[in-house]
């Protein structure tokens, strides 16, 4: 097993690119990182790492081992996960997951208490960011990952719907006017997302009947955060798209109102994201399977009366 863990070490020196950020994310000393290296080279008789100033370069042996060795490390790493829940040992370990600020802030950081008190023996690292990171390079287990997936190294699960809507303060629709059809969005103050697929300002709207529009939008706020765009559309400053999730209390309210509701954004889905392995760690299916009976088949923003408004 030294052997294994020393490989997954070199692993993660090359996905993190430096043995410093490797030592951290294991809990392990730089001085210790050294000598394990050290150590699998000496029992390899080859060297796997070409040591610069600036940075870590695989040697040839080196690449052929990240490429075969991987695969290894992660099949047994959930095999041994697998065999202690089957042996009726809690779920453990540390599970990294990264997700959306919003919705993990809003949706999922009230019920991380609960999924901790349920596996005690587990500890949790949580980062929240709307830039998608590489899972693999950074070291997370699992993602959660709003839209459509277009990684196809990536297994996704879906945890929820995600049905999106137009909306606008009442203050803004009285001074601006309603909208009657998507084309007369083109003459309204819009708040466009920018993100991991660049400046969202061309919107697909389809209606019941199966009909669909595509308008090109323009406003006086752009943003990569939907913080920001949920936050001017309160105070009257246009109309944005959003997520039902993220608006849903709003529309409660009354603070925002639906923007042509008989037209709306394709829907898309909130996915739980992990690496394409053979074997799933315990801990990475446990944290899916709780997410996916939270939310269940229709959570509460699908079942609120703010998304028939």
């Amino acid at each position: 097993m030294d052997r294994i863990g020393d490989i997954a070490l070199f692993l993660r020196v090359l996905d993190t690119g430096s043995i410093s950020a490797a030592a951290r994310s294991l809990d392990l000393s730089p001085a210790l990182a050294s000598q394990r290296l050290k150590r699998l080279e000496d029992a390899l008789g080859v060297r796997l790492l070409h040591r610069t100033t600036r940075r870590l370069h695989p040697t040839p042996e080196g690449l052929r081992l990240a490429g075969e060795g991987r695969a290894l490390v992660e099949a047994l790493d959930g095999l041994a996960g697998s065999l202690r829940e089957s042996g009726g040992q809690a779920v453990g370990g540390t599970l990294r997951v990264t997700m959306s600020a919003s919705f993990g802030r809003q949706h999922i950081s009230p019920r991380l208490p609960r999924f901790l008190a349920a596996h005690p023996g587990l500890q949790l690292s949580v980062h929240m960011s709307d830039q998608q990171v590489d899972l693999v390079r950074e070291g997370f287990d699992l993602a959660i990952r709003i839209g459509d997936l277009d990684d196809s190294q990536l297994v996704g699960r879906q945890i929820a719907a995600n049905p999106r809507v137009l909306v606008a303060s009442p203050e803004y629709l009285a001074r601006c006017g309603v909208p009657a059809t998507p084309a007369d969005l083109a003459a309204h103050a819009c708040l466009v997302l920018v993100g991991s697929r660049g400046r969202q300002d061309r919107w697909q709207l389809r209606d019941g009947a199966g009909g669909e529009s595509v308008v090109t939008v323009a406003g006086p706020l752009e943003s990569n955060l939907g913080e920001v765009l949920r936050d001017a559309a309160l105070e009257g400053a246009g109309i944005a798209m959003h997520a039902l999730w993220h608006v849903v209390n709003d529309l409660q309210s009354g603070r925002l109102v639906r923007v042509l509701p008989r037209h709306a954004p394709p829907e898309t889905g909130i996915h739980a994201v992990m690496p394409d392995r053979i074997f799933v760690p315990p801990r990475t299916r446990a944290f899916v399977a709780f997410l996916q009976t939270e939310f269940g088949s229709a959570p509460h923003w699908l079942t609120s009366p703010a998304d028939t408004r």
